[in-house]
């Protein structure tokens, strides 16, 4: 049975205050006012006080309008029909197409039981050699995208959603600007991944308590869809104003504040959802690669602080590229074994030899002589980050690992890599006199230039 109440106790900013029993936490209701109706979201139990968070704000609510609690949290629709469309962060359709109402399913539940996962063990591949050579994504796995603003995340997010092998795509927006929500739309439009793709769009206009939403309609779903046997990879963008969201309530709630005054429980926020990941033994998985932004490239900052400690590696972008330092993927051991056997030698000594390379870069710059060996480095090093480093190039991962070994041949002998001689036979060029490797392929999809 729906409890009605017609008495606010108070307004404070987005945030009402009703008496009211029986009622649980995350609970919804249905507020009616004399513009309409909007819906709210209970975020406080104080025994019988009970706080709301509006959804679309508290401007044009009066103390004796009508607040009816539905009974249930918040509940999103889960179908086929649901590929190709674009909804807010209330699960209603922002493409003006029909709503769909059949299958309602609850967002935010638990995390998998582990006796339910199995071990990863299958690589996703992008066709973005700085990703499925250096530090393969896997499936199941959860990574974060460490970057700053200007940095082409969404535009990187864009080109995954693309060229991804996986089933489908289900892209979570939060705080974007109305010209990102279109851009990803128009690229996967182009490039024909829209049909295997649901957004759930947040934008910096839309109420706040929406963008919290976002993350736990884009799992719930796609641990449906995983369910009935999908590959899903769940794309986030951006983490850091999920955690704002959350900064933002918290102050309105007059919580004591933590780190920076983000609530006390941030780390428990951002780790119910990034658990989710999962490989269900005998049906499909769940993979999330999520944007986290740092204010200042400050990564000590309490949100990639605390996503550190939750997911299995990180990208870090920079320079409108995936750098090789810092970069850490720590279950591609789990998929490099079985891609090819020259997989770990080419990402280890090509990883060691760019190190040289940058030691290099440092002696140069103070005016140090350089060594034959060190014009070898230079050369090495300006190639690898063209032919490899580069985010428009697009080649699948043997092509990237042939690639690998035509930049070491026009750099080195075989000696000086440190390569095993069993590879260095199987799979050194028999000829270096071409440079392919000077020239990379251009992804068609377009990323920012940074």
């Amino acid at each position: 049975m729906q409890k009605v109440y017609n008495k606010i106790l108070s307004v404070t900013g987005n945030v009402i205050t009703v008496k009211a029993s029986g009622v649980a936490y995350e609970e919804l209701a249905e507020i009616t006012t004399q513009r309409g109706k909007s819906l709210a979201q209970v975020i406080k139990l104080d025994g019988d006080i009970v706080s709301l968070q509006v959804f679309a704000g508290s401007q044009g609510i009066a103390t004796n309008d009508e607040v009816r609690f539905l009974g249930h949290p918040m509940q999103v629709t889960f179908s086929d029909n649901m590929l190709g469309r674009i909804f807010n962060g209330s699960g209603e359709p922002r493409d003006k197409g029909s709503h769909l109402t059949e299958n309602l399913i609850q967002i935010a539940g638990p995390s998998v039981n582990p006796a339910k996962r199995i071990i990863p063990r299958r690589m996703v591949r992008t066709n973005i050699p700085m990703i499925d050579v250096f530090n393969s994504l896997v499936i199941s796995q959860k990574l974060p995208i460490f970057s700053v603003s200007g940095e082409p995340y969404n535009e990187l997010l864009a080109r995954i959603a693309l060229q991804a092998e996986v089933d489908m795509i289900i892209l979570g927006g939060i705080g974007l600007k109305y010209d990102q929500y279109m851009y990803f739309r128009q690229v996967l439009e182009e490039g024909g991944a829209l049909s295997r793709s649901i957004f759930f769009i947040h934008t910096a206009s839309d109420p706040i308590v929406e963008g919290l939403m976002v993350p736990d309609l884009c799992l719930a779903v796609a641990e449906r869809f995983a369910l009935k046997g999908r590959d899903v990879l769940v794309l986030l963008t951006d983490m850091t104003n999920f955690a704002d969201a959350l900064k933002e309530i918290a102050i309105t709630m007059e919580q004591v504040p933590s780190n920076r005054g983000y609530p006390g429980d941030l780390y428990s926020q951002l780790a119910a959802r990034y658990e989710k990941a999962v490989d269900f033994e005998g049906a499909g998985s769940v993979t999330i690669l999520a944007v986290t932004t740092m204010p200042g490239d400050d990564v000590t900052h309490p949100v990639p602080d605390n996503t550190g400690y939750i997911t299995e590696g990180q990208f870090y972008l920079r320079n409108g590229r995936i750098e090789p330092f810092g970069s850490l993927s720590r279950l591609k051991q789990q998929v490099n074994k079985s891609t090819r056997e020259d997989h770990r030698a080419i990402m280890d000594g090509m990883i060691q030899l760019y190190a040289q390379f940058k030691e290099t870069e440092e002696k140069r710059a103070m005016g140090f002589r350089m060594s034959t060996w060190d014009k070898k480095l230079l050369k090495y090093g300006a190639l690898f980050e063209s032919s490899l480093m580069d985010l428009h190039v697009n080649i699948p991962l043997e092509e990237a690992l042939d690639r690998g070994w035509q930049i070491l041949a026009e750099c080195f002998t075989p000696e000086e890599t440190g390569m095993k001689s069993e590879l260095i036979q199987k799979f050194w060029p028999k000829s270096t006199t071409a440079t392919p490797a000077a020239q990379p392929e251009v992804v068609a999809s377009p990323v920012s230039e940074g």
